[in-house]
């Protein structure tokens, strides 16, 4: 089969698409054929090196197909179901052994092109409106990167819980479609002080919960958003990682709180994993979160794939085309 795989660290030129054998399934184990494979900006930080991997490393955490072969003790699936899965590596390619543990079966009504744009994204939207913290219906929270992969899902699913959403995104274009999706109020980031806006917005208040997936360009007006006693939810580094905060500034702010989590904390087992799909597969299929795969790549053009993730361009979902 073919894959991509890179043997040392840095820009989108370090991929390279080569044949390997097909995987064979061991106990436990699941052999996926892909259909469509999501694309995310965790697979450009471990290509550049900013989350430190083992090389020679096969890159990808999400793809969604059907079931080829289990292997012995394999009990959740069979062959031809339609499953997806969100973590791990090897997802760039066209097939992948994953445990069986770690995979959710696909409705048929969504289908696994839709299931590879949205489960990694989505789950991550699940625990950080649901779980990290609970937004209610009246909060006003602001959201980052807004039409970006997470961000589509998680403007349009706030609006569903019933918040009030301040947005942000780097052009007029973007602006447009945050406002489609539903956000109430937009902030063009790089023109705007978006703290000064925040403020302005809430009558001096702030927000009681902020989502960053930008990092260091957006931190500081980040902090300068939050209500007393706002966390702060960092999830992402697209434009770098933001540079240390001393303890004290979190005082400063109004006794803030400061949380890095990530997806795999929050569906841990099994049972943690298949709560999260389906709740996303819920408000899907209601049709209260729609996801828009806004560009598509074929697998041998995986490095102009994360040079446009690289560029943040992107809008919506990025998938990999086997």
């Amino acid at each position: 089969m073919r894959a991509i795989r890179f043997s040392r660290t840095g820009g989108p030129e370090v991929l390279e698409l080569v044949d390997v054998e097909t995987p064979k399934p061991g106990p436990g184990q699941v052999l996926v054929r892909h259909v469509a494979i999501g694309l995310n900006f965790i697979d450009t930080y471990h290509r550049s090196g900013l989350y430190p991997v083992k090389l020679p490393f096969s890159p990808g955490g999400e793809a969604a197909g059907e079931v080829e072969a289990v292997g012995e003790g394999v009990t959740r699936f069979k062959p031809g179901d339609q499953v997806a899965y969100a973590g791990g590596s090897g997802a760039y390619a066209e097939a992948n052994v994953v445990p069986e543990g770690r995979l959710v079966r696909v409705l048929d009504s969504l289908g696994v092109v839709a299931a590879a744009a949205s489960l990694l994204k989505g789950m991550t939207v699940e625990f950080l409106l649901r779980r990290c913290y609970v937004v209610k219906a009246g909060e006003t929270i602001l959201v980052h990167a807004a039409v970006g992969g997470v961000g589509q899902i998680m403007v349009q699913w706030a609006k569903a819980l019933g918040a009030e959403v301040i947005a942000t995104v780097g052009s007029e274009e973007k602006a447009a479609r945050a406002r489609e999706l539903g956000a109430d109020h937009v902030i063009l980031y790089r023109e705007q002080d978006v703290a000064a806006e925040v403020r302005r917005i809430t009558a001096g208040k702030g927000v009681p919960v902020a989502y960053d997936s930008v990092g260091k360009d957006t931190f500081e007006g980040t902090l300068g958003s939050l209500a007393r006693r706002g966390l702060f939810v960092s999830f992402g580094n697209a434009s770098g990682p933001p540079a240390p905060v001393p303890p004290g500034r979190l005082a400063q702010g109004g006794s803030l709180y400061l949380t890095r989590p990530t997806l795999f904390d929050y569906i841990a087992t099994t049972e943690e994993l298949d709560a999260s799909a389906a709740a996303l597969w819920e408000v899907m299929g209601a049709g209260k979160v729609k996801v828009r795969v806004g560009q598509t790549f074929p697998l041998a053009e995986a490095r102009r794939a994360h040079e446009a993730l690289d560029s943040r361009e992107t809008i919506g979902a990025s998938l990999l085309l086997p």
